[in-house]
């Protein structure tokens, strides 16, 4: 056998070995991927310590029976800024009527975070996500992010990118308890 034979036989047998591979990495993972979380879904749940209050965590599970707005921002996100204030300032009127707001900061350092809301005044829970665990389990990518979620655990509505006081006022009126 010439060496062109050979060197067609074994890259014949590299590439199928290649094509078997693939093939059976695409089936495993196929079997196995999770569904993408979406509106209608029972939001996962969570726990993260408070940077508002030391010692105290959040569970979301401990908020069913109330509205929940779970945002998910970043000092570095100008956008985020943006909305912060808007969250801060319906906060108060919503509260009263069942709403609860979780900010789940990304952040590396905790410091940076409690600078800014103490800058901003900010009176609504901080959260900190410090190993972006939380914000894979939410399929963030990227910021900011908020999921509105009913009284009951499921999402009423997501929302990738900034919000405004108007807008942010609507989707409150969609998970307020009735």
């Amino acid at each position: 056998m010439d060496k062109k034979k050979k060197r067609l036989i074994f890259r014949s047998i590299v590439l199928a070995i290649l094509a078997g591979t693939l093939v059976f990495v695409l089936i495993v993972n196929a079997g196995s991927e999770r569904p993408s979380l979406q509106e209608g879904v029972e939001a996962p749940n969570f726990k993260l310590d408070r940077l508002d209050q030391e010692g105290e965590s959040i569970e979301l599970h401990d908020l069913r029976g109330q509205g929940v707005m779970v945002n998910f921002w970043a000092t570095y996100c100008e956008p985020c800024k943006e909305e912060m204030p808007y969250m801060d300032q319906l906060y108060e009127e919503y509260q009263d009527q069942g709403i609860e707001i979780v900010a789940v900061s990304v952040d590396r350092n905790e410091s940076v975070i409690n600078n800014f809301y103490n800058r901003l005044d900010l009176t609504f829970p901080s959260t900190h996500d410090r190993n972006n665990t939380v914000m894979e389990l939410y399929e963030v990518v990227n910021l900011p992010a908020s999921f509105f979620i009913r009284p009951d655990g499921t999402i009423e509505r997501i929302v990738r990118g900034p919000v405004t006081l108007e807008s942010l006022e609507g989707y409150f009126n969609e998970i307020r308890p009735q």
